[in-house]
């Protein structure tokens, strides 16, 4: 685990999002883990005229605790996406995460499978924020 790096201390501020301009539209998944513990969500899907769909809710300290454990665990703070696949026409992925007084922004295109992690010149950061966002979608 790392020490010092602000898994518990400091400020904690993520924001992950996927979406893409198609023929329904801006369609996108985004999720904001707020500083003061709010956790905004939002859906936006123009298939079959679905609306947008947004919550917000407040986590409990040991929940943002364990979300910092989490990203602390996966030594996504020491990733580069210089060599990450660009934002394409099928779409981007954006992460964004401040903790303690590390920040970190990465920009790539959505990734499919892990084909197309391998395939990269990056494939073990890129396997890493793979990984990541996958249990992050799946929380949120």
């Amino acid at each position: 685990m790392m020490s010092g790096g602000g898994e518990d201390n400091g400020e904690f501020y993520l924001r992950y999002y996927v979406g893409h301009k198609g023929k329904f539209g801006h369609e996108f998944l985004e999720f904001e883990f707020r500083p003061d513990g709010k956790l905004r969500y939002a859906n936006n899907s123009n298939y079959k005229n679905d609306t947008m769909i947004r919550k917000e809710m407040f986590l409990t300290p040991s929940v943002l605790k364990e979300c910092r454990r989490i990203i602390s665990d996966s030594e996504i703070m020491k990733e580069d996406d210089s060599n990450w696949p660009e934002p394409d026409r099928v779409g981007r992925q954006e992460l964004e995460i401040v903790m303690g007084n590390e920040h970190i922004s990465f920009t790539t295109s959505k990734i499919g499978s892990l084909v197309d992690v391998q395939s990269s010149k990056d494939p073990e950061g890129l396997r890493i924020f793979y990984y990541l966002v996958q249990v992050g979608t799946t929380i949120g």
